[in-house]
């Protein structure tokens, strides 16, 4: 069987555990008269962070995440724990994404993505924040997507790209990456747009990076991450605005249409609950609105915004958006229909340039794909999409 191995080596730093009395404390001698067996179960209910301080009880519990058979009791037990990850970022809007040795043509554009090493934990369920930092992470990457416990980096790149976007699913056995952009092969218009894909499998499948399916006419990518639901990509396009669907079993792009650039700013797509949504403040109705945000927190939010923009990112039954140019976030959740101000991250400070940006995040102890990208010089059937 082939090893498991941990995405990242990380530290979590200031999480805090608080010590129960002695009343409530466990009596030794029935805690030391379980059965192992048992005690592992228990284990595989810890969120990472206390695992991890609770690596250092002993040898056996140190050998645990080198453990195959804990670790597939992990896969089958362990809770799912629905949280957010952000990273300070420079504004990306009207960006180039590339090597920051390469001069932009006419000089007037610059590269502005940089390195973010520290990131930033929010538990919605508490809204309790933690940093998290990634000392392994080469200098030049960039977060550009998440999912199934992994964090996508991104390398500057020797071409120039414009706001590139990009995709990523995992499960427990299978990868998919897409990736669209436009090369800038002409300094003044978009016109080289391509998609490149990557995908693997543990049934063997296995396809080389590189270009797949045409873009539809007339896109102009925004700038941000795609959204996966159901076995598509989706991201947003304007001129004109729209929704880019990517199908990857049929490795096909389509648009769809309908009217939203007019009387809608500040678009952003998100999955929850296996649905795709839009979030967006509305100056007419014009679609089915789900919710609304209640007037007295839209008052206090519109005069923060000010006409800014904001971002969104969702995660199970919560969305958070975030204001532009503020530390300011608010949080709505679906099962409770609460919409509530978030405390701000406490290790941020906002100087006017950095943002945060948002990803869904799981943290997991263990991703079992993650053991074929090592196995890639072995033969691999090639994949073809149907």
């Amino acid at each position: 069987m082939d090893p498991f191995h941990l995405p990242v080596s990380y530290s979590f730093s200031n999480f805090v555990t608080s010590t129960s009395n002695s009343s409530s404390t466990m009596n030794f001698r029935i805690w030391s008269k379980l059965p192992q067996r048992l005690i592992d179960r228990k284990l595989t209910f810890l969120p990472p962070p206390a695992f991890f301080l609770f690596r250092s009880v002993c040898k056996r519990r140190y050998s645990l995440i080198f453990s195959h058979a804990f670790l597939e009791l992990y896969l089958q037990l362990s809770p799912s724990r629905q949280r957010f990850i952000f990273f300070k970022q420079k504004n990306l809007k009207g960006s180039i994404y590339r090597n920051a040795a390469v001069s932009s043509s006419g000089g007037s554009i610059s590269a502005i993505r940089e390195s973010s090493n520290e990131g930033y934990l929010l538990d919605p369920d508490s809204s309790k924040w933690y940093r998290i930092s990634f000392p392994s992470i080469p200098s030049g990457f960039s977060p550009v997507s998440t999912s199934g416990g992994l964090i996508c980096w991104l390398p500057t790149t020797l071409r120039p790209r414009l706001c590139p976007s990009v995709g990523l699913n995992i499960t427990n056995s299978s990868i998919d990456l897409a990736f669209t952009g436009d090369d800038l092969i002409f300094p003044y218009a978009v016109k080289n747009l391509t998609s490149e894909g990557f995908h693997i499998d543990g049934g063997g499948f296995y396809s080389v990076w590189g270009t797949t399916a045409t873009l539809p006419r007339l896109c102009s990518l925004e700038s941000g991450k795609m959204v996966h639901v159901e076995g598509r990509f989706y991201c947003m396009n304007c001129s004109p605005f729209s929704v880019l669907s990517y199908k990857i079993s049929s490795n096909q792009w389509s648009k769809i249409q309908a009217p939203m650039r007019r009387f809608l700013r500040s678009l952003g797509l998100v999955e929850s609950r296996g649905k795709l949504m839009l979030i967006a403040a509305a100056e007419r109705r014009m679609w089915i609105e789900m919710e609304r945000m209640p007037q007295q927190l839209y008052n206090e939010f519109a005069e923060i915004e000010n006409g800014t923009g904001f971002g969104c990112v969702a995660h199970g039954n919560s969305v958070v958006i975030l204001i532009r140019g503020s530390e300011k976030l608010v949080m709505f959740d679906f099962l409770s229909k609460e919409w509530s101000w978030i405390q701000p991250c406490p290790y941020v400070i906002g100087n006017g340039i950095d943002e945060l940006h948002g990803f869904a995040y799981e943290p997991r102890l263990v991703v079992p794909i993650m053991a074929l990208l090592e196995q890639l010089t072995l033969p691999f059937s090639s994949f073809s999409a149907a």
